[in-house]
């Protein structure tokens, strides 16, 4: 069990909120919705009047100050939080678009994580729905990886404040949505960002994302603490910047930006959360120095904490190519908070704007709160209470198995993500648990859908959106056909949602493997038509775990594992354990009854 690191908290499960809480008590220019983590900047009914392009970001907690920090006029209309290191729940950016909306449209910028474009697309897909006009940039300017083959591509890392800036500013001058769209598409093309860490980052409940000598650095990680591309011995700090600009700038690596001698720049020089001002001050000079010596200009310069990884020791560097455009975007008057209440700005023109007042907490309209729907009931789903209460003893039985497993699964995902998959897998759990009394009434088909809603509240990032998907799917396939043999169908709709929303297929080592073994162990039986048993679920289940196994052995080819160094990538998915122990944990429990 990982040793829980000091935090000044009253709760882990009240932090996210508690810090939102605090966003608006500080900041007199935006508001929070009342029943989501969602904060709009203060006037936004009346900027909406104004048919301007609504502007929504957000992500994961623990890399404040974004994004709530950069709400306000001439940035981002609102932003919304997940919980720590979690992407936020598809419920909560759908109330945020309808919160915004208007004629003009809305643009998400989006992180490229796996949760975050799950989530960020079903809320768009249900937006575009009723109507309202919805694009989508995803930022993925990483310059870290080296990998080329299939890999779940470029992260998203701090140039994204940028992105939102450029964004904002167009958006407050009257631009429209599809001309915004092509300009920050276009920046994020032309800009890049690598970092590098001393120590970890210590997720609330969770204790250190990985370990690390004390000699040595992480080179090219993640914001969520995932390990990066390779480490390297502590060096002098102009060592140092060699090293990070040659990676970010080598024509050997599939993810460089292209520098050259005359071009003119913007740096970023992002406080991970835990450095120093004095060691920044120190990188900037240095950095500014390497880089006017190989003839490049640097316009601009930012310094302080911009896209944090809660208290790791470390920073990032961002490099983005500058043209009037872009210039005028970044120096465009903003009133978004954090934009100015940084270490140090340096070459930049800070056009300070007059700050509004009055502390608002405003609630969504009544109609407009985001309710989990259930799906209509079917003459076969008006099944007997004997049935449903045998299938809710089998989803007890699973989340009582996933919570006795939090310690184990956040173990493993230690190698390759952020050390949360047990955390984030109990979250779920928990909900379901408090909500059975009124899972009991429902049918087969209402009570999965029921359960789809339930997990996507309630666990968020990847691993909710994916599993909301994967239920939603086998819920539909239940709806008409409730009896046991269309189980197996259910399962493979549901699996072909997953792959469809999330870009995995089997073999990319991610929870579809257990999940297609079992698939392709039920599938030959109901070809032949037999009746499917309980000693054709346990040969499924021993399928599942066995891949399960085998995912040790696989390389990461989707999912933030494939993000970092493949000798770093060690032990089971974690993804996969968590459905191999579900599955056996539903086997035990059927085959009790």
């Amino acid at each position: 069990m990982a040793r829980h690191h000091k935090q000044f908290l009253n709760s882990v499960g009240t932090c996210v909120d508690e810090m939102l809480e605090g966003v608006v008590a500080l900041n007199p220019c935006v508001k929070k919705l009342k029943g989501h983590r969602v904060i709009l900047r203060g006037d936004v009914e009346e900027y909406r009047q104004t048919s301007r392009v609504a502007v929504l970001s957000g992500g994961g907690s623990g890399h404040e100050p974004f994004a709530a920090g950069y709400v306000g006029q001439g940035m981002l209309t609102g932003a919304i939080a997940g919980s720590v290191f979690t992407s936020p729940p598809a419920s909560d950016i759908f109330t945020a678009i309808k919160a915004v909306a208007n004629p003009a449209g809305v643009l998400l910028i989006v992180a490229n994580y796996t949760g975050d474009r799950i989530n960020f697309g079903i809320a768009a897909e249900k937006a575009r729905s009723r109507g309202i006009h919805v694009e989508t940039v995803t930022v993925a300017e990483d310059c870290a990886l080296t990998s080329v083959d299939k890999t779940a591509g470029r992260r998203g890392l701090c140039g994204i404040i940028l992105v939102q800036k450029i964004a904002g500013a167009l958006a407050e001058e009257g631009h429209c949505l599809e001309e915004i769209v092509e300009v920050t598409a276009k920046a994020v093309k032309h800009m890049g960002t690598i970092g590098i860490s001393l120590s970890p980052c210590h997720v609330p409940g969770s204790g250190a994302t990985f370990q690390i000598p004390d000699d040595e650095m992480e080179l090219g990680l993640g914001v969520h603490g995932e390990p990066g591309v390779k480490r390297i011995k502590v060096c002098q700090a102009d060592s140092i910047t060699a090293i990070m600009i040659d990676h970010m700038t080598s024509s050997s690596t599939n993810s460089h930006i292209d520098i050259k001698s005359g071009d003119n720049v913007m740096i970023v020089l992002n406080n991970l959360g835990g450095t120093s001002s004095l060691e920044l001050c120190l990188m900037s000079r240095s950095i500014i120095n390497y880089l006017e010596s190989k003839g490049v200009v640097v316009e601009r310069v930012m310094v302080g904490h911009f896209m944090t990884s809660l208290d790791m020791a470390g920073f990032s560097l961002t490099i983005m190519h500058l043209d009037e455009q872009r210039i005028a975007c970044i120096d465009s008057a903003t009133n978004a908070m954090s934009w100015h209440c940084q270490d140090s700005l340096v070459r930049y023109k800070n056009h300070g704007q007059p700050r509004g007042h009055g502390f608002v907490e405003c609630q969504a309209d009544s109609q407009e709160q985001i309710v989990t729907k259930r799906n209509e009931e079917t003459s076969q789903d008006n099944v007997k209470q004997g049935s449903s209460t045998r299938l809710l003893k089998v989803v007890v039985s699973i989340c009582e198995s996933l919570i006795a497993s939090e310690d184990r699964l956040n173990e493993l995902d230690r190698s390759g993500g952020d050390g949360d998959c047990g955390s984030t897998m109990k979250r779920g759990a928990e909900a379901i648990l408090s909500s059975r009394d009124s899972l009991v009434a429902m049918g087969t088909a209402e009570m999965i859908g029921a359960l789809a809603g339930i997990v996507g509240e309630s666990m968020g990032g990847s691993s909710g959106g994916l599993y909301t998907l994967f239920l939603t799917a086998a819920s539909r396939r239940l709806q008409s056909h409730p009896e046991a043999t269309h189980w197996v169908d259910a399962l493979d709709a549901g699996i072909q949602a997953v792959c469809r929303y999330g870009g995995a297929e089997p073999g990319d080592r991610t929870m579809l493997d257990p999940l297609h073994a079992a698939l392709a162990t039920l599938k030959p039986a109901q070809s032949k038509q037999e009746v499917l048993d309980i000693s054709h679920f346990r040969q499924a289940v021993e399928a599942a775990e066995d891949k399960a196994v085998e995912t040790g052995l696989m390389e990461a080819r989707a999912g933030r594992a494939s993000y970092v160094n493949r000798d770093l990538v060690k032990g089971v998915d974690p993804g996969a354990q968590a459905v191999a122990i579900w599955l056996r944990a539903a086997c035990r429990a059927y085959d009790v009854d």
